[in-house]
């Protein structure tokens, strides 16, 4: 045997010993069909709706200036306790005290005119009607007597318009008097200050918008929660429902409350509508704050001891090769494409089954398929649904009892499925 044929037997057998090692190895390692069970169960289902919130108080008030001016003096400041009238802060008065002198020394000048304009009214009647008994007499011309009388009428309309001044003056001197009194702000109710915008010294200008001093709750003992409730929840809420929530601060502490209304004006943000669902608190403890986002949860519904099925179950849909007819008998559809077809290779691919819920997209709402073992076999079973609380859903009707195994999840090649059925996995 020649040198170069020893060489050729070698290499071909060494490369025998790698083809069956690697058959061998990729035989050992195929993934293994794997079925997932849970069993029906009687329980308690709780469902729920869950949304977030801002707590703030019942009534809330800006208290601003009408006026613009300096601050002079603040007699308030955070979490000061104020009752309705009482000075909270002060604007400098000065510029506006002169001005109320000096419409006060308008309004008298205005008065003495209209005492002047009186007097030369009078005397005018006065000379108008001797003139015209001396017309009367023929001792003057009946000119000069119907001058005199339109003089006098003509002095009886400057008394109106000196009266017309006077009034002005009052109403300008009552408006200076006005904006006096503003210098002095009040507080419009009883409660807490919760915000300060303003210190002394600093301008405040009221020439656009009032400008907030300070922000007042009433009563921060009843707060209320304002919370954001999507569209597709929204129904199943109702005024006087119970509600609960937690905050940050107190994340071990449950808070009660009642729902009060839910409002009619939609919320539109990036598309998703919502709806404003407020909520009475009882804040006797002081524990709340404005401001705060409360973590809220509607319970709309309870049923205790009801025969329930994990949610998985009702998602779950078989693969081909699961079951003789790959489930198409039943409505179930394959996942990943159509694996009922002559190619060997793609129905043993590992395939996780998992659908949408419904068997076919022909199912009524609260109609789904369930598949359970009997006698270890895959069987569909067509249940009628309640309530869900996400985990778990009440069984209404169909033939289910407590202990019965449901499929929730099946994993690996459809060809070993069925055997895995068969072995009562």
């Amino acid at each position: 045997m020649s040198k170069r044929l020893r060489y050729v037997l070698a290499a071909t057998a060494a490369v025998l010993v790698v083809a069956v090692a690697s058959w061998r190895w990729s035989a050992g390692s195929k993934p293994r069909s794997q079925i997932e069970t849970a069993k029906v169960e009687r329980g308690t289902i709780v469902a729920r709706v869950t949304a977030t919130g801002t707590l703030s108080a019942l009534v809330t008030v800006q208290v601003g200036s009408q006026v613009s001016g300096r601050i002079a003096e603040l007699r308030a400041d955070f979490n000061s306790t104020v009752k309705k009238g009482q000075l909270i802060a002060k604007i400098d008065p000065q510029l506006f005290q002169a001005t109320v002198e000096q419409q006060r020394a308008n309004l008298m000048a205005a008065q003495g005119n209209l005492a002047r304009a009186r007097a030369q009214a009078v005397d005018a009647r006065r000379q108008a009607d001797r003139a015209r008994e001396l017309a009367a007499r023929q001792f003057i011309a009946q000119a000069d007597a119907d001058t005199a009388s339109s003089n006098a009428d003509a002095l009886v309309a400057g008394v109106q318009a000196a009266e017309g001044q006077v009034a002005q003056a009052q109403a300008a001197l009552n408006s200076a008097q006005v904006n006096l009194a503003y210098t002095s702000i009040l507080s419009p109710i009883n409660g807490v200050v919760i915000s300060r915008n303003v210190d002394v010294g600093q301008t405040v200008a009221a020439s656009l918008s009032a400008p907030t001093l300070f922000v007042i709750a009433e009563d921060l003992a009843k707060m209320q929660v304002d919370t954001s409730v999507a569209e597709a929840d929204v129904g199943r809420l109702a005024g006087g429902m119970d509600a609960s929530f937690t905050v940050d601060a107190y994340p071990s502490e449950v808070f009660r409350g009642k729902v009060r209304q839910i409002r009619n004006a939609p919320q539109t943000v990036q598309n998703v509508v919502t709806y404003d669902a407020v909520i009475d608190v009882d804040n006797t403890a002081m524990k709340l704050r404005p401001g705060m986002t409360a973590n809220v949860t509607f319970v709309y519904a309870r049923k205790d001891d009801v025969l329930r099925v994990p949610n998985a179950a009702l998602r779950f849909r078989p693969p081909p090769g699961m079951v003789a007819d790959g489930g198409r008998r039943h409505g179930a559809r394959p996942e990943g494409g159509d694996m009922g077809g002559s190619g060997g290779s793609a129905g043993e691919r590992p395939v996780r089954a998992k659908g949408d819920g419904r068997s076919g997209g022909a199912e009524a709402p609260d109609r789904r398929t369930v598949w359970t073992l009997r006698d270890g076999r895959p069987a569909p079973v067509k249940v009628k649904t309640g309530i869900s609380d996400g985990s778990f859903t009440e069984v209404v009707d169909g033939a289910l009892e407590a202990g019965d195994l449901v499929v929730t999840d099946a994993v690996g090649p459809p060809s070993g499925m069925a055997a895995a059925m068969r072995r009562g996995l």
